[in-house]
């Protein structure tokens, strides 16, 4: 029986930086699967390869060796248009600062995805206005950043980042900023995602109590995957 391909897989992936006696290997040839409609948590201290990885599932950087695979496609092989492409139309992407345009709204900056698309400007205030109702911020699609709270800044971020239907969402330290209280709900939020939409997720977190969220923690180390813990089904 042939043995199915994963829907995300590192293939003996290195990512080597500079030369000489300032080479750095951030990733010692890193293999890894991701299936479809996991929730992935990344952890290790800094320098550990964790962010290099996130990086290139992002698309935002290339393996020095190895192959990158999304889909069946390899990622590795494309150009640097065509990577965007696939950025723009199968990624989202949440970070820790929010990234939201200060003087745009809650409902302007949901938009902003769509606006690259080129998506018609009804088509994409309706599918924005859904999105916030997704995250639980209907009624605010008129506030800017300054009038909301953390949570509520992170929540119009992870709605950006899902109202262009991305098949991956990654997720960097998205509750880094925020209290207990708040951060539980996001992971509350993240977790309500993958399982009533199928969305993948990969989150890099610093936090343990974050990372119990995920189906799946793996814990980078000096350029390699040093351990991997599964949660145990409820």
């Amino acid at each position: 029986m042939t043995k199915l391909q994963p829907f995300i897989a590192f293939e003996k992936v290195q990512k080597i930086y500079g030369e000489g006696a300032g080479r750095v290997k951030a990733l010692a040839g890193v293999d890894l699967a991701i299936e479809r409609g996991e929730f992935l948590a990344i952890m290790g201290p800094s320098g550990s390869g964790k962010s290099t990885a996130m990086n290139i599932l992002g698309c935002l950087d290339k393996p020095t060796a190895g192959r990158y695979l999304f889909g069946g496609a390899d990622v590795t092989a494309l150009s640097r248009d065509q990577r965007a492409l696939l950025r723009r139309n199968f990624l989202g992407f949440v970070f820790q600062g929010y990234n939201l345009l200060a003087r745009t709204t809650a409902v302007e900056n949901i938009e902003l995805p769509l606006v690259y698309r080129g998506t018609p400007r009804h088509e994409r205030h309706e599918r924005a206005i859904e999105a916030l109702r997704l995250v639980g911020l209907e009624g605010r699609e008129h506030h800017t950043p300054a009038q909301l709270s953390g949570g509520q800044q992170q929540r119009v971020a992870i709605a950006r980042a899902i109202v262009t239907d991305p098949l991956v969402l990654l997720a960097d330290e998205p509750t880094g900023n925020l209290d207990t209280a708040r951060s539980h709900e996001i992971m509350e939020l993240l977790t309500r995602l993958n399982d009533e939409r199928g969305l993948t997720i990969i989150m890099v977190t610093h936090e343990p109590d974050m990372a119990a969220f995920a189906h799946r923690t793996i814990r980078f180390l000096d350029g390699h995957i040093e351990s991997e813990h599964r949660r145990e089904a409820a």
